[in-house]
């Protein structure tokens, strides 16, 4: 199977393959600025063979046969030369720096990008290269987990090994409940009854201010595009993210050193080229990296950040990819925000009302509810979505912090139970 490449219509500044899955939401952002800058964009989803087709429903082809997907992109690029291969989240990284090192194109080292991919190979790097590291234990299917948390000490924290946004991330403060937990993480991670549990990740838990850090990487430079306040504690059981707002409201010391940490710990991991994003926490101790992800922000939050001549995150990503000029000053004048709405409770969404009156509500310039009716929702820690994004700018953080906080006060929810199917 040969990935279609699109005839050409008009004079374009590159050529860039994009990774993503059938269902991101960062794929549409990177095709509207990949239009925009004349750039252009073939795409290719991870899903098994027998439903890529003949490629003409998304291009796809499953990830982790990475040697074949690798023959397919050197096809492509032999017949019309890429500048670049970027994944728009974390299910490509792996593939695009494999290829991308197979064709000679700029990207991160296939090392870098498994470091960045593997919460355990990530700690223990990130722990080797001097940043602050809390304990931390690869718990594998032949321990004990208790045994394993005599080490780390409670709180703690257990993780998947390669999920995101948050899912299955949950804090235990006593060896009690570790073995409720530990087996809420194996279903959610997907063990099957009678097979050995999977592996996961536990580790101290971190107390302290969190933020999150957008970048952009080039050589052994790094450029910190937006420090973001995450204003609403996160201290379990769960890790639900809600609101970010920029610039941040973080002393002028204590931003510097956010920049070092990241610097730092994206050259620990080997990660040199293309966006990188970052979370982590603030304490008295100093700075603590909790993730560092060698892609951009996730969902649609890029939409609070605007470039030069009002060019995107992903225009500006694009932009690296094809050795164009960069628009890298952004206006600092303004503060902008991003609400991800949570999932309240799982079931069947049948209607979110009030988002007119969320709209209306000073500040507020957009709210898009990205959940359909009929959706089977999972609240955390087994879900990873959310039901859509409230986005807000104004004079002040304070201010869009409190729009993005009257506009969610507006919307009415409404969700039902979901009834299992019947036995036999």
């Amino acid at each position: 199977m040969d990935l279609p490449v699109p005839a050409p219509d008009r004079v374009e500044t590159g050529h860039v393959l994009l990774l993503g899955t059938p269902g991101s939401y960062r794929l549409r952002p990177f095709l509207d600025a990949a239009a925009q800058l004349g750039v252009r964009a073939s795409t290719a989803v991870d899903m098994p063979w027998e439903l890529a087709g003949d490629g003409r429903h998304g291009r796809g082809f499953p990830f982790a046969e990475a040697e074949t997907c690798v023959d397919l992109i050197g096809g492509l690029h032999r017949t019309c030369p890429l500048n670049a291969i970027l994944a728009v989240d974390d299910s490509g990284s792996l593939l695009a720096a494999a290829a991308s090192l197979e064709l000679g194109l700029p990207h991160n080292a296939p090392e870098a990008a498994l470091a960045a991919s593997d919460k355990h190979r990530m700690r223990r790097v990130l722990a080797e290269g001097g940043l602050n590291s809390p304990r931390f234990q690869l718990v594998t299917a032949d321990m004990d987990p208790l045994d394993a948390a005599a080490d780390v000490g409670f709180p703690l924290i257990i993780k998947p090994l390669g999920a995101n946004g948050s899912q299955g991330v949950m804090r235990i403060d006593h060896p009690e409940d570790l073995p409720t937990a530990v087996a809420r993480l194996t279903t959610i991670i997907g063990g099957e009854p009678g097979q050995l549990r999977p592996d996961f990740l536990m580790e101290s838990y971190i107390p302290g201010v969190e933020v999150a850090v957008e970048a952009l990487a080039h050589g052994s430079a790094l450029t910190v595009l937006a420090i973001f306040d995450k204003p609403d504690p996160l201290e379990g059981p769960f890790f639900e993210e809600t609101i970010y707002v920029t610039p941040s409201r973080l002393a002028a010391d204590t931003q510097e050193a956010v920049r070092r940490s990241t610097q730092r710990a994206a050259a620990a991991l080997g990660l040199g080229f293309g966006p990188i994003h970052a979370e982590m926490r603030i304490n008295d101790a100093g700075v603590w990296i909790l993730e560092l992800a060698g892609r951009s922000i996730g969902g649609l939050c890029s939409r609070t950040l605007r470039f030069d001549a009002g060019v995107s995150l992903e225009a500006l990503i694009l932009q690296q990819a094809c050795g164009l000029p960069l628009s890298l000053h952004r206006n600092r004048d303004t503060a902008q925000g991003v609400m991800m709405i949570p999932i309240p409770e799982s079931g069947i969404l049948c209607a979110v009302d009030g988002v007119g009156n969320a709209e209306a509500v000073a500040l507020v310039n957009d709210v898009e509810i990205t959940a359909q009716p009929g959706t089977s929702l999972r609240a955390l820690p087994e879900g990873n979505s959310y039901l859509g994004f409230i986005f807000a700018n104004g004079p002040d953080p304070e201010s869009v912090e409190q729009a993005l906080r009257d506009a969610h006060a507006c919307l009415d929810i409404r969700i039902e139970p979901e009834i299992p199917l019947a036995a036999g």
